[in-house]
């Protein structure tokens, strides 16, 4: 299921995170792993574009431009050199590939040939701003149409998964994605519904149970009240689960327009992995 696996990096504090996962699923799927890193020329184009019709004038010269792409491009070329050492060091399936231009359209058009893509949760000025989720992988999570892992910047082996099921079309997906990640990984996989009405919650249970059935994993599953961010976070943390699983929409999404992002806030506030399905 997951034969093509996307690494995006940016050479911050979450690098070595991207990288540890991408190669724990590869080695465990057989897959193949792209690593991508983006060369963001925009604040160049920018700069032109305010001196041309801004009200101040920032011309940058010519020569800073070249100096600064230079040492962009550098940058970049080290940065993909570090992680193919790594990656030949793990004797594991790897291309790398340097783009130039917006960080999420690339990322967005380089993910139509993956299965999977994984990402940081910050980026590379994440130490500015701690309470809020990196530009990049807010704006891909909004429009990616594959699976997207959004790691921490600490690694740890996933042995303890958390899937948030309620019987949606998007939770579907992760529960048929989760159930081959926790087969390859040997994880065990806690199902949890989130609702106030305990038929529903315990059909969608059984359903889940039912699917996973035939996967040759540890299972559990559990209902419990509340909303779903909060509880599905506060269970994570609790219990020490080393990855959350859940559908990027549930049922609700009117709700979910009106009170802010359930996605969003699990994605912000877990404190593990969340692998995020569409």
């Amino acid at each position: 299921m997951f034969k093509n696996i996307m690494l995006a990096v940016d050479g911050s504090g979450y690098t070595d995170a991207v990288l540890s996962h991408g190669i724990a699923l590869a080695k465990a799927l057989n897959s193949n792993i792209l690593v991508i890193t983006i060369a963001d020329i925009r604040i160049f184009e920018w700069a032109s574009a305010v001196g041309a019709d801004g009200f101040i004038s920032i011309i940058p010269s010519g020569t800073y431009q070249d100096e600064s792409r230079n040492l962009l491009d550098e940058k970049c070329e080290k940065l993909l050199s570090k992680c193919a050492q790594v990656l030949k060091k793990e004797n594991v399936n790897f291309e790398t590939e340097k783009l130039i231009g917006s960080p999420v359209d690339l990322i967005l058009e380089r993910s139509q040939i993956t299965d999977l893509l994984i990402l940081g949760k910050r980026g590379e000025f994440a130490r500015w701003d701690q309470r809020a989720l990196g530009v990049t992988v807010e704006a891909v999570s909004r429009h990616i149409h594959k699976p997207l892992l959004v790691c921490k910047n600490k690694y740890r082996p996933i042995k303890k998964i958390l899937l948030g099921y309620d019987g949606s079309d998007h939770a579907n997906c992760a529960l048929q994605h989760l159930g081959h990640i926790a087969e390859a990984l040997k994880a065990k996989i806690t199902i949890m519904c989130v609702t106030d009405d305990q038929d529903l919650g315990q059909h969608c249970c059984n359903e889940a149970e039912s699917y996973l059935s035939n996967f040759k994993i540890s299972l559990e599953y559990m209902i419990e009240p509340g909303h779903p961010d909060e509880v599905l976070v506060s269970h994570a943390q609790e219990n020490n689960f080393d990855l959350i699983g859940i559908g990027a929409y549930g049922h609700s999404r009117i709700r979910e327009a009106i009170l802010g992002s359930t996605t969003e806030h699990i994605l912000l506030q877990a404190p593990c992995p969340v692998l995020l399905a569409k």
